[in-house]
């Protein structure tokens, strides 16, 4: 019997972020010769954001495993539906049931510092009003996002944000993609970004194989790239 062809992580970032974040965890999944991609995510909504993610999956050769970090687990979940994504990771993450907003998983919990120190500004859409997007502030950015990151790396990471449009925490999901797909999960324990518990919550309810690092912030993908990396790899081990 031939064994499957190993699957491609297909790595999306989340919000504040790009796919710069995911640079020492691709170094290690390389080094084991795991195939990766790690696209661009929009960050202008969740529908429209996991179509994208979707279609990236879509077009590559052979099977897929899906990892979201924060946001890009929401985006996972709906994207993850794709025919031939055959797991789901998710790392220090959203995992929204199908119908479910981000802000409505959230707020089963006591609110992250995240939430106060949010940053609004206005972005053009064609042939409409002004949308509005988020970032983190500045001087929040270290201690929220990135408290176990080297002070002068986290400056670099506060001015290089990409911003999240804030419709993205009220759209629902449109699907559940865990319900179908095995699924892993890495929670974050010190994160400020996202209540640990709601990642917790999500990866109980998903049934996912649960990792739990004490200390970790949510930046665990720069902060903690070996462990990240193995969780993945033991994803990709158990779909090929």
């Amino acid at each position: 019997m031939t064994a499957n062809p190993t699957p491609t992580a297909v790595l999306v970032h989340g919000a504040f972020a790009d796919a710069a974040s995911w640079n020492g965890v691709v170094a290690e999944l390389q080094g084991h010769g795991i195939p990766v991609v790690a696209p661009p995510n929009p960050l202008r909504g969740l529908a429209c954001d996991a179509a994208y993610i979707a279609s990236v999956a879509a077009q590559i050769e052979g099977p897929v495993v899906l990892v979201g970090h924060s946001y890009g687990g929401a985006l996972i979940s709906v994207a993850g539906t794709a025919e031939n994504v055959v797991g789901l990771v998710y790392i220090a993450a959203y995992v929204p049931e199908e119908g479910e907003s981000l802000g409505e998983l959230q707020d089963r919990f006591p609110l992250s510092p995240l939430v106060s120190n949010l940053k609004e500004a206005t972005y053009p859409v064609r042939d409409g009003e002004p949308a509005v997007e988020v970032t983190i502030r500045a001087e929040a950015f270290p201690e929220i996002f990135a408290a176990d990151v080297p002070a002068d790396v986290t400056k670099v990471l506060a001015v290089t944000q990409r911003p999240l449009a804030s419709s993205a925490f009220t759209e629902t999901a449109s699907a559940a993609a865990w319900k179908t797909k095995p699924s892993w999960a890495l929670v974050a324990a010190a994160d400020q970004a996202i209540n640990p518990d709601v990642e917790r919550f999500g990866a109980k309810r998903a049934g996912a194989t649960i990792v739990e690092l004490a200390g970790a912030s949510h930046a665990v993908a720069v902060s903690r790239p070996r462990e990240v990396a193995e969780l993945i790899r033991d994803a990709v081990r158990a779909t090929s």
